[in-house]
């Protein structure tokens, strides 16, 4: 081969592969050989039934009762490249979480299908039968479509840095994921065929925009039978995506565990945090030094973090998404810490203590801290009273807030006059809503209508934060000088009872001034 003609075949090579050119990889017919010999036989005992397997018929039914005589097309989703050939963990999206139970990092590029098993009347479609463990009035039935483990000998065994075995451990075979999920599995390469059958009289929807490889087969079955497509099949895609997160406003009992888990797991990483403060006094960014003491047990205990910390010390606590993390912790300040692990089920609990960094609040830290804790005591017990809306949660909480401001003479106007939709100027010092639902997302089924949301009736299962705080920036001239760089911000995780009433779930996490500083002692062995 000639100089010039070498230099062309390298100008040809794709610039995704290019990333190989660091390697010698062993590709010799004697290697490939002898790679696939020697092996002791795979385990053949099957992994332990999931634990949310059983709902998942009826949350597919709850689904599938909005699009009966449709195919349902739920992606896991794809890696998300970090940089270069380095990718981010994977998480799956939460509705393909939420109805096949799989948390963890599994499993990118599956892809669940709700096949119809009715008609749109309601009628059981010909050759097809209610399968074991559904709900007599069930629509579908969930197939889920995954890459297995590859055999042994095979090159994605020891040649793909993604998926093989080699280089990222074992998949689960077909058999040990239906036992795992309780659901039918087929392989993910039988997925196009499974999508173009009876496509002509089948209608279909997908949550589009997690994976191009699913969008683009969808939308090639679509275009090949005349099916809906462009703006048309965006509002049918856009539906199933709002009912996924829809059925989520009401937990069951499984997700309601996961949460309790979730948020036990979170007491214990505020914990290692009270024991890091000292260290962090002592450090040049002690906020990295609390976010590290909860992220270690996030990792430890759980999957992660449900989102990134906030570990706002002193002044930084005014800025309400303060994930930096990089300033320094002293003594005599506070620490607005808001935080949540997040399990292994991928559910996550959303919690804010602010923490007195010496271990006692000043008094004009404990007089904010107690305003706040005054509003987030009227939030839960207008969350108690029968037909409370989500709305009248955040207005109980802002009433108090406003008193205290007016008390401290920090309101330009009365009281009724600022809580008053006109007025809202005590929501200088509390911008942000008081109350989201929780769940698989830390700001759960965001999706939802307002009406079912906002402005929804609390009803049994549902699972939200109440988290009222005051913001007194130190550049705020509006604010007692003896009060500015104070912020402060409580929240907790909430679940409306069977029989109605609204629990505080994180009970457990200690919250007044007295608890707190006595938490801290405690902790810190004084």
């Amino acid at each position: 081969m000639t100089e010039k003609e070498d230099v062309i075949n390298e100008d040809k090579q794709e610039l995704s592969d290019r990333v190989n050119n660091r390697s010698r990889r062993a590709d010799s017919i004697a290697f490939r050989e002898f790679i696939g010999t020697q092996w002791a036989p795979r385990s053949t005992q099957k992994p332990e039934r999931g634990g949310a397997a059983d709902y998942l018929p009826a949350r597919h039914t709850k689904l599938g009762k909005e699009f009966r005589g449709e195919r349902l097309v739920i992606p896991a989703g794809q890696y998300k490249v970090r940089n270069n050939d380095c990718d981010y963990r994977f998480r799956a999206h939460s509705a393909f979480a939420h109805l096949t139970g799989l948390g963890g990092e599994q499993e990118p590029d599956a892809v669940l299908v709700l096949e119809p098993l009715t008609d749109k009347e309601g009628n059981l479609l010909a050759g097809r039968e209610i399968p074991e463990g559904y709900p007599e009035d069930a629509t579908h039935v969930g197939v889920l479509y995954f890459k297995p483990r590859a055999p042994r000998s095979s090159e994605e065994f020891y040649a793909d840095s993604r998926y093989g075995e080699f280089w990222v451990g074992a998949r689960p075979s077909l058999e040990d994921m239906e036992a795992a999920t309780g659901l039918q599995c087929a392989h993910i390469d039988s997925f196009a065929d499974a999508l173009a059958k009876d496509a002509g009289q089948i209608s279909l929807r997908v949550i589009a925009g997690q994976d191009t490889n699913v969008d683009a087969q969808v939308n090639q079955v679509r275009q090949s039978v005349g099916l809906a497509h462009g703006a048309e099949a965006k509002s049918l895609d856009d539906a199933l995506e709002e009912a996924t997160s829809t059925i989520r406003l009401q937990k069951d009992d499984y997700e309601l565990d996961e949460l309790r888990h979730s948020i036990a797991m979170t007491k214990r990483g505020f914990e290692e945090i009270i024991k890091s403060l000292p260290r962090a006094t002592k450090h040049w960014r002690g906020e990295r030094v609390i976010e590290g003491a909860f992220g270690a047990v996030a990792r430890e205990e759980g999957n992660g973090l449900g989102y990134d910390t906030i570990a706002a010390a002193g002044n930084h606590a005014n800025t309400l998404h303060w994930i930096d993390n990089d300033g320094k912790v002293n003594e005599g300040e506070l620490v607005l810490v808001d935080a949540g692990i997040e399990a292994d089920s991928l559910y996550t609990a959303d919690i804010t203590r602010t923490l007195p960094i010496s271990g006692k609040f000043s008094p004009e830290q404990a007089k904010v801290y107690n305003a706040v804790l005054d509003a987030c005591e009227a939030a839960l017990a207008k969350a108690n009273e029968p037909g409370a809306l989500f709305r009248d949660v955040h207005d109980a909480a802002m009433e108090v807030l406003a008193h205290h401001l007016d008390e401290w003479g920090m309101l330009p106007v009365s009281v009724e006059e600022a809580i008053s939709e006109e007025g809202q100027q005590h929501r200088r010092w509390m911008p942000h809503g008081t109350s989201h639902h929780l769940g698989l997302d830390v700001h759960d089924c965001a999706q939802a209508k307002k009406e079912l949301y906002l402005d929804a009736e609390l009803k049994p299962g549902m699972v939200f934060t109440i988290e009222p705080g005051l913001y007194f920036n130190q550049d705020d001239l509006a604010v007692p000088e003896e009060l500015r760089g104070i912020g402060v911000r409580i929240e907790d995780d909430i679940v409306i009872t069977a029989d109605g009433k609204a629990q505080r779930l994180s009970e457990d996490i200690p919250r007044t001034v007295e608890a707190v500083e006595a938490w801290i002692a405690d902790v810190q062995g004084k």
